[in-house]
């Protein structure tokens, strides 16, 4: 029997045993829309709250809790509400407090973790552990596998430890003890050993990690009938929030307290369990999430009463209209329209740039223009798919003054793989630099210990000099390694020389072992990312400094002509110093600078300046994935183009995709006032720049719910001459134009020969190192300024450089 939709818009009757809207029945129920007033009142047994974003989710959870306990259809010890964040729990506690005259302060209300530590702490004799048994955070875990790996003879090279951490944490989310690990191949045989030896001692130290607390909580329940039936008969109402992002073994956890309990000799369903959620809002498939649990849940449990709760309380209804256009083209969704009484508000403003650096000069001016209407800065996001997107935003909003803050990570020259990079190149320039030895010399591992490095710091000391000259004082097996390492610099800055900005850091991060040490880490590849933007940060400073991409930087004038002649000729200060080919001069101080040196320069600077301090007002910077469950007045999401978001990691199957799709709704559903949606034709990617086909997220906004910023129609590189005055006052809107047909950033090229030299012809297929074989669709343009549009079965249709690209012909 399909589920009983109790309520699914504002028109629509309440289900079977809902409470009547007319004349609530406590003070608790005012206030309330009618969705919420059924949510609340629902009679005992199963059901799912489809709770749209913006929707009052928490308030309807908190009063369904202070609801059943003042009515006497629950104690507070009867009551079991899991939620997904401490904060979230404590939100729920205070607001239950003020609402209520008695304390709940013992009631199990909590994470998924901290429920099932109390669960394991009164039954810590049943389940084998101490009283005072540890858990083991992230960096504990890791460190005893690397005791454990050590003890063992386990080779590191091989089974990195942190590998091992992941893989016994992903077996235990799956609920499985080593024996229970499919063996495959001998690689898995060792790990599953690893595992074994790993179980083993932690049982015998006492200590339990955070996988281990849900998994041996769910065995508990699972191998003890009467633990099991005491906590089913115990918690008459079960309340789980943000549904949609429990795992496997948290669902099984669930269905274990939830299940039928016997009563004189027969099983008797569960009383109530609420399953409160958004499928539409399920992000977090990388971390385990399963949005099938919600089907699985209405199937398993009978779910008979389904309520939406669709009226939005945060956004105007030009930002609802385009989420609920964009998600529509998911498919098997359990369907609902968010709405909302307060108008339509601002259209959404869509900007087209002709580069990544163009688009965040617009996003600086743009937010410089809404602090100028007083939108206070901490209202004012700017969101992206990739954490390497930032580092462009970050220069604009540096050298624009503009006080930002990096939301749930860190500002782009202050992530660690960042500042292991520029360690290793300020070693370059300066070998004697200690506080960059200590940093790199022993990451990527190689070997070199902490005692190895207090010998050396005693040597350099006692000798009066760097580290890097007192490596040739230390002998055995740790003077080896400290040996080659400064070898590997030294070799490294020989093969450096002459080489342009780009040259030297694309070899520096090769030689280094950085790109091979986080390729191999599973979390590596948003560090990967950002490391190929520390290339593009490099290839943007030498050209904001007047220089040729590919050129050996030479030092400009104010007028901006190369610094060749003397000083004085130019009307500086006689005393400068004549630039050699390959030196900047620093204006302020006459010092001859390297092209590197002077980039180190810039990063310091960037990331040491313009700090947003505690409680001051600044712009909030952050992912996708960061932003949820946060609203702010203005939404910037940048950077909708094809591969990019969509992520071409994501884009090779039907659930990655809706799985972006999901992502870009709930980025539309941060904005309350104003939101903004933008792409550029081309990014700098891997030191390269790239043609970028806009978003196919585009074609999925309804047309009258937008204000294009510039003409959809426009060519290549023809922009409105001013985006923000067209923008403020002349709504060259565009429309009319069918969106469908129009062109955005790529008009249709009419098919023709390549120039001669290139070898390329329309429909011939051709090999690219990163994307495969494709075929040419279209070239246009002459020498250097040609390009191509290829489509590449695995990544899609791409405009591309052939200046830069490497392509080879396929016969």
């Amino acid at each position: 029997m399909p589920p009983q939709d109790l309520f699914a818009g504002a028109s629509a009757p309440f289900g079977a045993g809902a409470a009547p809207a007319a004349d609530p029945p406590s003070p608790l129920l005012q206030h309330l829309n009618p969705e919420q007033l059924a949510a609340v009142t629902l009679p005992a047994g199963h059901a799912l709250i489809l709770a749209g974003a913006g929707s009052g989710k928490t308030r309807v959870l908190t009063t369904r809790i202070a609801w059943l306990l003042q009515t006497g259809q629950a104690s507070p010890g009867g009551i079991l509400a899991v939620t997904f964040t401490n904060k979230a729990a404590k939100e729920m506690v205070a607001r239950l407090s003020a609402m209520l005259p008695i304390n709940v302060r013992g009631m199990w209300i909590g994470t998924f973790h901290g429920l099932c530590n109390r669960l394991l702490r009164a039954h810590h004799k049943l389940v084998g552990l101490p009283s005072t048994f540890q858990i083991l955070d992230t960096q504990d875990q890791l460190s005893a596998v690397k005791r454990l790996c050590k003890q063992h003879g386990v080779d590191e090279e091989r089974f990195p430890p942190k590998q091992l951490t992941w893989f016994i944490a992903g077996c235990k989310e799956e609920g499985m003890r080593p024996q229970d690990v499919p063996v495959r191949d001998p690689e898995t045989q060792k790990k599953v050993e690893v595992y074994q030896l790993y179980e083993q001692q932690c049982q015998r130290e006492g200590v339990v990690d955070f996988a281990e607390l849900m998994l041996r909580s769910y065995e508990l329940l699972r191998d003890n009938d009467a633990v099991r039936a005491h906590y089913q008969r115990r918690f008459s109402h079960i309340l789980v929030d943000e549904f949609q992002d429990t795992n496997r073994l948290q669902y099984a956890w669930l269905k274990q307290l939830a299940g039928d309990v016997e009563e004189g000799g027969r099983l008797a369903p569960r009383g109530s369990v609420i399953a409160v959620g958004d499928d539409d809002q399920s992000i977090y498939a990388f971390r385990g999430a399963r949005v099938g649990n919600m089907q699985d849940f209405m199937r398993e449990f009978g779910v008979q009463r389904t309520i939406k709760l669709e009226e939005n309380y945060r956004s105007f209804s030009n930002i609802l209209d385009c989420a609920n256009a964009l998600i529509s083209h998911n498919q098997g969704r359990l369907g609902k329209n968010l709405r909302t009484q307060q108008g339509p508000g601002e259209p959404v403003r869509v900007q087209e740039s002709p580069t990544d650096l163009a688009e965040a000069q617009w996003m600086v001016e743009e937010i410089k223009h809404l602090v100028r209407e007083d939108v206070p800065r901490r209202e004012i996001a700017v969101l992206y798919r990739s954490n390497a997107q930032s580092r462009v935003i970050e220069s604009q909003l540096f050298n624009a003054g503009v006080p930002y803050r990096v939301y749930g990570g860190l500002r782009f020259f202050e992530r660690a793989e960042i500042k292991h990079a520029l360690a290793y190149l300020r070693l370059l320039e300066n070998p004697h630099d200690d506080t960059s030895f200590l940093r790199v010399v022993n990451f990527p591992p190689r070997g070199i210990g902490a005692r190895t490095l207090e010998q050396l710091q005693d040597a350099a000391r006692g000798a009066g000099c760097s580290l890097h000259d007192a490596v040739s004082t230390m002998t055995g097996r740790a003077g080896a390694n400290l040996s080659a390492f400064v070898a590997l610099i030294d070799v490294l800055r020989e093969g450096t020389q002459g080489q342009n900005l780009r040259g030297i850091i694309g070899q520096m991060l090769q030689a280094s072992g950085l790109v091979e040490h986080y390729r191999n880490d599973k979390e590596g590849a948003d560090r990967l990312e950002n490391l190929d933007e520390l290339v593009n940060a490099a290839e943007s400073f030498v050209t904001q400094e007047g220089f040729g991409r590919d050129a050996v930087a030479l030092p400009l004038d104010e007028q901006g002509a190369p610094l060749t002649q003397s000083p004085a000729s130019q009307g500086l200060d006689p005393n400068l110093p004549l630039a050699a080919p390959g030196e900047m001069i620093d204006q302020d101080t006459g010092e001859t600078l390297s092209p590197l040196a002077a980039f180190l320069t810039h990063a310091a600077l960037e990331a040491g300046d313009n700090q947003a301090q505690a409680g001051q007002d600044a712009v909030q910077l952050m992912t996708v994935h960061a932003s949820k469950g946060l609203e702010f007045d203005c939404v910037f999401i940048g950077g909708l183009e094809e591969g990019l978001f969509p992520h071409e990691n994501a884009m090779s199957d039907a659930a990655g995709l809706e799985e972006e799709r999901r992502l870009m709704y709930v980025a539309i559903t941060r904005a309350r006032k104003r939101l903004y949606i933008s792409h550029s034709q081309t990014r700098l990617l891997h030191g390269q720049t790239r043609y970028n086909v806009r978003s196919r997220f585009f074609d999925e906004l309804p047309e009258e719910a937008l204000k294009w910023l510039t003409p959809r129609n426009a060519g290549f590189g023809l922009f409105a001459p001013d985006p923000i005055a067209a923008h403020r006052g002349n709504a060259r809107a565009g429309r009319g134009f069918d969106m469908k047909s129009a062109s955005f950033a790529n008009p249709p090229v009419p098919p023709r020969k390549a120039a001669p030299g290139h070898g390329l012809r329309v429909g011939l297929t051709v090999f690219h190192t990163k994307f495969g074989e494709g075929k040419v669709l279209a070239i246009e343009g002459a020498g250097d300024d040609a390009r191509a549009q290829i489509h590449f079965p695995r990544h899609g249709t791409k405009w591309l450089a052939l200046g830069v690209a490497k392509l080879t012909v396929v016969e």
